[in-house]
């Protein structure tokens, strides 16, 4: 299967390359940025050098849709939409790593991202590209939505516990951490060195954009949800841990017997034994997210990690490609 990368140069596209060079059926066919044209991969990423040395080309769609059977995009917002719809034209499987099909509607995703929506007609075929929950979908789709990272982290150990009525929808905290790369490879003041290093703060309190999205595909569990969901930004490159907060009246046994069950036969999820927490250490370059389950009467407490830019993105994605392309998920994965 041939693989082209739609803006490679970012963390999310180098991640993708570090995944795809070791994977047994998927080869690279196309590596391309707007202002690294011309250039050789492993001149902007130095640890490739005599790995992947191939030439980033031009964002010329209509050339790399001849090289390439499927394509990941690592494009910002709004840039994906037209891409997708080119791809997909061109009989092309699509696995887009920005929030552009994520929210199930044009009327959800103006009202989030505050831009137009230009393909409002996809929507009605992307699949939110999240394996554990949407996986048989994503048998026949031609166009993944990957989660994004913050997300991965609070639905996934929500989700079976709601889908199952054993916490209460209306009261749920997630207060998430994430690290330095969760900002993109753009600085900014906020992930100047001197901003970042000695330092711990909130942000996007009660208006981050991924909060609409983690109330949105928790609503698919068949309960109404609404988040409070607090992001931080932490003095670390890669990871997130969030913790979660519920009211359940259930034996904390048997929530973890649902999480089990639920996710039997994933791979990539780690139940953790009771008394250990999730950390980022143990999830770092890796596929999985840890969750572990603390209760004291009604109150739950759940944390989880995951790697931010492999389960939080590139990890999720090959994995998704894996399924639309009739593979076992876990190619090239572990």
């Amino acid at each position: 299967m041939r693989i082209g990368i739609i803006g490679a140069t970012g963390f999310t596209g180098f991640e993708l390359v570090k995944i795809l060079v070791k994977h047994p059926e998927f080869k690279i066919a196309a590596l391309t940025s707007t202002s690294l044209a011309g250039t050789p991969y492993s001149a902007v990423y130095p640890q490739l050098r005599g790995i992947v040395d191939n030439l980033i080309e031009s964002d010329d769609y209509d050339k790399c849709a001849e090289k390439v059977d499927a394509v990941f995009l690592c494009l910002p917002h709004t840039a994906s939409q037209e891409a997708a719809a080119f791809f997909l034209s061109k009989g092309k499987k699509v696995a887009d790593l920005s929030a552009d099909f994520r929210l199930g509607s044009k009327e959800l995703y103006e009202f989030v991202y505050k831009v137009p929506h230009k393909k409002e007609e996809l929507f009605a075929e992307a699949v939110y590209g999240m394996p554990e929950i949407f996986g048989e979908q994503l048998k026949t789709a031609r166009l993944a939505a990957i989660p994004g990272c913050y997300p991965t982290s609070v639905i996934m150990p929500l989700f079976p516990l709601l889908k199952e009525g054993l916490i209460d929808g209306d009261f749920i905290v997630a207060d998430s951490k994430s690290g330095i790369t969760g900002a993109g490879k753009t600085p900014s003041e906020k992930t100047h060195f001197c901003n970042v290093q000695e330092n711990f703060q909130a942000y996007g309190v009660l208006s981050h954009r991924h909060n609409p999205e983690i109330n949105y595909i928790l609503g698919k569990a068949g309960k109404h949800v609404d988040v409070i969901f607090t992001p931080h930004l932490a003095p670390i490159n890669k990871g997130i841990e969030s913790t979660i907060y519920a009211r359940s009246h259930t034996d904390i046994f048997q929530l973890a017997e649902c999480l089990k069950t639920f996710y039997k036969g994933r791979r990539f999820v780690r139940i953790l034994d009771f008394g250990n927490a999730a950390a980022t250490a143990n999830v770092r370059d890796t596929n999985f997210i840890d969750i572990a389950l603390f209760k004291k009467a009604d109150k739950l407490v759940i944390t989880s990690a995951i790697d931010n830019l492999v389960k939080g993105a590139s990890g999720a994605a090959v994995q998704t490609m894996n399924i639309m392309c009739g593979l076992d998920e876990t190619t090239g994965l572990i």
